[in-house]
């Protein structure tokens, strides 16, 4: 009996893990979709004034430590 209890807390926990991992998959595409809109508003606005550049390097910064959290997360 005792086995089949440390049985289902595994599964328990595998079926936890993975539904954290969807959500966190779910949240890095949402962000990185808004990095890569943010990016594309600013072309679509153009480039005329200090603001614009620093509203591109945002966006910019945020998309490569989207991209940065991803390359890690599939290494370890």
């Amino acid at each position: 009996m005792l086995m089949a209890n440390s049985e289902a807390t595994a599964v328990a926990e595998s079926a936890s893990d993975e539904r954290r991992r969807v959500r966190r998959r779910i949240a890095w595409l949402g962000q990185t979709l808004a990095s890569v809109c943010w990016i594309g508003s600013v072309f679509a606005y153009g480039l005329s004034a200090p603001g614009d550049w620093l509203q591109l390097f945002a966006a910019s910064a945020w998309l490569v430590a989207n991209l940065a959290d991803a390359a890690s997360a599939d290494a370890g």
